[in-house]
């Protein structure tokens, strides 16, 4: 039978989530499923709520929980990624410094100088697991949902392109299923297409019985103030397509809005939304595992359909299903105005061999325009992280379309020092010092031009 290793199982509101939704298959009911995290309350917290959900389900899977990622990994078919390195405490630090730099972000776990600096102490652990995976289980699948999912992607698609990865993320899924609640027609009645980079995809297509959709959703907008309320209304009014992540995370990946305290006002954008939510995370994983210690069964009041995608690229894997879900993968041709061997998000068919992303071809030249800024930063990045060049990590800065439009160059780099001093030994070795303007470690970026010519 299959088996599936969690890294980051300490993450136990998902964790308990994912294996819901397996166990939730009847063919899954068997499942080896090994844990792990770096954290022993977590980790054991994980382990019992696996443990009292198979039961609900009248389940039989094989439980083990390790503090060892290797024995974790150990002849995995399919590794689920979800760690999230520092916790709250490097969320809280990734929007209190640029704050006092003048900088507002809304989530900061995808673009800009959090999702920046996620990345940067995600990549380590990237490394290591991808160095497990190949000694201990090469052949298995990586399902990846830590974010920022575009530059872990990116990193790993560079660092180890033998690894057989697939970004996961439902906001493709839960954008249709709200836009169909919005016009009134059932979401297993619609057929869609969505396709651009993980968090700034676009709805290409949405057809009820070959109708299309937007039409209806036009009236919906013009009947409803509210609704033209919202970033992605805006966005869509204006490019056309409706962008597939929630208006907290849209309005960060663009440089019109979040710089002007009309926009924020109009559009109603929760500036810092993300530290409630990080501090919401941890008041669930203190009332799951009180509930484990006074021996609740861990189910109750969860939705028996099965949401996520893991579980629905499991199950395939093991029973030959076909279906299609959305996934990030390198580009290989699949969207062809969008740079190759970027981070994209495209649809992908499942069966017992894998995952086959979907050829999409271009993208209306409006959104491939937004999804080029998105994907120069992820670029910059992973660059930075590559070739061990910090001044690559002030380059993303300073091409970041909301960072760009509020911060001089000066207050991106002093920030991008702070935030390094800020997260120190987390971050890759070669990112960790301080930069001044001129200083030409790695390169001849700065002081002087190649050419022998003089500035102007």
């Amino acid at each position: 039978m299959i088996r599936i290793a969690f890294v980051g199982a300490g993450s136990v509101v998902f964790t308990r989530q994912l294996l819901h939704d397996i166990l939730a298959f009847p063919e899954l009911a068997g499942v080896a499923i090994a844990l792990h995290d770096i954290d022993p309350e977590r980790l054991a917290v994980a382990e019992a709520l696996a443990r009292r959900t198979a039961a609900a389900h009248g389940a039989s899977p094989r439980v083990t929980a390790s503090p060892d990622r290797r024995a974790t990994l150990a002849g995995a078919d399919v590794v689920v990624n979800m760690v999230a390195v520092g916790g709250h405490r490097a969320t809280v630090t990734d929007f209190e410094i640029p704050a006092a730099a003048g900088l507002r972000q809304t989530i900061g776990d995808t673009l800009g100088i959090g999702g920046i600096f996620r990345a940067l102490r995600t990549f380590p652990v990237l490394d290591a697991l991808a160095a497990d995976i190949a000694e201990v289980c090469p052949d298995a699948w990586l399902l990846n949902y830590t974010n920022p999912m575009a530059m872990n992607i990116q990193y790993l698609a560079a660092v180890a392109p033998w690894l057989k990865t697939a970004g996961l993320c439902h906001s493709v899924y839960w954008t249709v299923r709200g836009l169909c609640e919005i016009v009134g027609v059932p979401f297993e009645e619609v057929d869609f297409l969505s396709a651009g980079v993980n968090h700034q995809a676009w709805i290409l297509r949405w057809l009820h019985r070959g109708r299309d959709l937007y039409p209806a959703l036009d009236a919906a907008i013009a009947a409803d103030a509210a609704l033209a309320r919202r970033v992605r209304v805006d966005m869509y009014r204006r490019l056309g397509y409706y962008p597939t992540e929630t208006s907290e995370h849209s309005s960060e990946y663009v440089p019109w809005y979040l710089g002007h305290d009309s926009e924020i006002e109009r559009l109603r954008i929760p500036i810092g939304d993300y530290v409630g939510i990080s501090a919401d995370n941890l008041a669930a994983y203190a009332a799951m595992r009180k509930a484990v210690e006074s021996g609740e069964d861990g189910e109750s009041g969860w939705e028996s359909d099965a949401a996520e995608y893991a579980p629905q690229v499991i199950h395939s894997l093991a029973t030959d299903t076909r279906r299609t879900i959305q996934v990030t993968t390198a580009n290989t041709g699949l969207i062809t105005n969008l740079p190759s061997g970027a981070a994209v998000e495209v649809p992908a068919t499942l069966d017992r061999q894998g995952v086959h992303p979907h050829y999409v071809g271009a993208l209306p030249p409006q959104l491939a325009a937004q999804n080029r800024h998105f994907l120069n930063v992820v670029e910059l990045v992973v660059a930075a992280a590559v070739e061990g060049d910090p001044r690559h990590v002030r380059h993303a800065a300073m091409s970041d379309p909301a960072t760009s439009a509020v911060l001089t160059v000066d207050q991106i780099w002093e920030l991008c020092d702070a935030m390094v001093l800020a997260h120190g030994d987390a971050l890759p070795a070669a990112l960790r010092t301080p930069l001044a303007v001129g200083n030409s470690a790695g390169g001849n970026a700065f002081g002087g031009n190649a050419s022998g010519g003089h500035p102007r």
